[in-house]
């Protein structure tokens, strides 16, 4: 298949580039995938080190504190477990419209729309969110129990095996292999897998699709377009590893130095790591941006290869939801309305 890869990278960057809003909707995907590129290795840095005294330095105020964490336990971890609960579930919803909200204004736009809103695109995307959640859940549970199955016989089997027992280190030798074996496989079943998903996410947000058939049809899609979308993955890979080097550079300007002359300094002048934590602090923002315009130009890329793969041969695309699939008649409606209106 004659597939104009320049032309469809040129395009999505036209479509971030004059619709900003797109930047916002990628900063909201950034969240279920942990936000920017640099940030949970930066809170790590820092953040343990303030101690590393003892608590014998510790200000009184610091120690009762402390005191009254260790006296109430179990009330402050159900806390800590209940709040890190609550970001995930905003993190997941946040992220999911993000993806969806991509999707739908890549399409508004080559649909004729000369204005994106967001209210209004993030409304219109809300509808899609169980389905994407439930895609999610579909293809990502079974790999998770499988991994998680093999994982906690492999602690069971080990935790025996330190204790002499001898069936136990046969078990856990012969699970072992099993486990390096499936963790091998995972690098590529998870590369179809992706590749199956994202043409699924397209099928349910553009074509109005359920679940399950929508990944009948996005398997359909990657089997009948082989080389295109591994090229195209290729491609996007390359981009996201040097634009990901390129968001690095600052981080390791400010943290490398830092590093190093605290060591210099046997570990007693913090002033270099608290200047680096600063910096961090002030660049994270900055992380975010741009970690948001990378991901809306990704997902754009992939909305766009999907309209080209899947255009009928009167030249149009595959954008129409069937008829029957109830919740989502309005909402295509509206989004139509928006693109003419617009």
């Amino acid at each position: 298949m004659n597939f104009n890869f320049g032309e469809v990278l040129s395009r999505a960057w036209q479509i971030i580039w004059k619709h900003k809003v797109l930047w916002i909707f990628g900063i909201l995907a950034s969240c279920s995938q942990g936000g920017g590129r640099f940030n949970s290795g930066s809170n790590g840095g820092g953040g343990n080190g303030g101690f590393g005294n003892g608590p014998t330095n510790m200000p009184p105020q610091l120690e009762r504190f402390f005191d009254t964490i260790a006296q109430n336990a179990s009330a402050f971890i159900a806390i800590a477990i209940a709040i890190v609960c609550i970001f995930w579930i905003v993190a997941l919803f946040l992220g999911t419209i993000g993806r969806i909200g991509l999707i739908r204004g890549a399409w508004q736009v080559e649909t004729g729309a000369d204005h994106l809103i967001f209210g209004q695109l993030f409304s219109e995307s809300t509808p899609y969110f169980w389905r994407i959640f439930g895609l999610s859940l579909v293809v990502g549970l079974p790999l998770v129990i499988l991994i998680g199955a093999l994982a906690a016989a492999l602690i069971v089997f080990g935790i025996s095996m330190s204790q002499g027992n001898d069936a136990s280190a046969f078990g856990f030798v012969g699970v072992l292999p099993i486990f390096i074996g499936c963790l091998c496989l995972l690098v590529p079943i998870g590369f179809v897998i992706s590749m199956i998903v994202r043409q699924a996410e397209r099928v349910i947000v553009l074509e109005g699709s359920p679940v399950l058939p929508s990944i009948s049809r996005g398997w359909d899609i990657f089997r009948a377009n082989l080389g295109p979308l591994i090229v195209m993955a290729i491609i996007l890979a390359v981009i996201g590893f040097v634009a990901g080097l390129i968001i690095a550079i600052p981080v390791i300007i400010v943290v490398v130095p830092a590093i190093i002359a605290f060591a210099a300094g046997n570990a007693e002048n913090w002033n270099p790591m608290i200047f680096a934590g600063i910096c961090l602090c002030l660049y994270i923002p900055v992380s975010l941006l741009l970690n948001g315009i990378l991901i809306s130009y990704t997902e754009s890329v992939w909305t766009l290869t999907y309209l080209r793969l899947t255009r009928k041969p009167d030249g149009n695309d595959v954008m129409t939801p069937p008829s029957g699939t109830p919740p989502d008649s309005d909402d295509s409606e509206k989004t139509m309305i928006s693109a003419s209106h617009a």
